[in-house]
């Protein structure tokens, strides 16, 4: 099974550890670039699909690294509205 799968199988199974570095390599394998709007962004990030056009907005985790509920949620379903998992 690929990387890419795992991360996928691991995304969809919504576990409470799923780190943004995880989340940035799946979606980079996807093909998606990150985008953070220079310094002033703060920790508000955008995932861009050149494909499809398809944007995920988010906030980086801090002061650790493990992603809220609601944005595993959000992922899952921007990347199901456009067909990616």
């Amino acid at each position: 099974m690929s990387k890419k799968k795992k991360l996928i199988e691991r995304l969809l199974s919504k576990p409470k550890d799923f780190t943004y570095s995880e989340l940035s390599n799946l979606l980079n394998a996807l093909g998606y670039i990150e985008d953070n709007k220079g310094k002033t962004s703060g920790s508000r990030v955008a995932f861009i699909n050149l494909t499809n056009l398809n944007i995920i907005r988010l906030d980086k985790p801090h002061p650790g690294n493990e992603l809220k509920s609601y944005i595993i949620n959000y992922v899952i379903k921007k990347l199901k509205e456009s067909g990616e998992i």
